[in-house]
């Protein structure tokens, strides 16, 4: 079975986040082993110069790669990364897959990921070029990683 990890920064804190981030880790259970691990996030001043954002980006990121498996294919969601349809992303998992058994998804905190995460990536996705809190961003991967799985195994799932 496909190990899912998903490395974000940030707790979650809105209930109706965790109730849709728990039930589409239920539903995903039947496809893929998952796991989701919330790293702390560093504070933001008001004042934020390019010097400091990079600096709390360097901070955050490597917190994250302290936690990523060696063995593991890294993809990092991020605002420069590929757009996918949904058919395009469940393809994209069906042939990892093949390739390897452990898949993990970068999200980042509120400035994003630094330079040095983004390298070490194998593949960089993007959701959409709007803006979105990461919170939100980590239902939205649950919510096309269940319905890519249940693309590739052709099953239905609403439109």
């Amino acid at each position: 079975m496909l190990n899912i990890h998903i490395v974000c920064i940030g707790k979650m804190k809105e209930s109706y986040l965790k109730d849709a981030i728990n039930e589409y880790s239920k539903r995903l259970s039947k496809y893929c082993k998952l796991s989701i691990l919330e790293l702390p996030d560093e504070k933001i001043p008001d004042k934020l110069n390019e010097s400091l954002s990079n600096e709390i980006k360097n901070k955050e990121s490597n917190t994250i790669l302290n936690h990523i498996k060696k063995d593991s294919y890294i993809i990092c969601l991020d605002l420069k990364g590929k757009e996918l349809s949904s058919e395009d992303f469940s393809k994209t998992i069906e042939d990892l897959s093949l390739q390897t058994s452990h898949i993990t998804f970068v999200i980042g905190g509120s400035l994003g990921l630094s330079s040095d995460i983004l390298k070490k990536a194998h593949q960089k996705i993007c959701f959409s070029k709007m803006t979105f809190p990461h919170q939100l961003i980590r239902v939205f991967l649950l919510e096309q990683l269940f319905r890519g799985f249940k693309i590739s195994n052709g099953e239905t799932y609403h439109r």
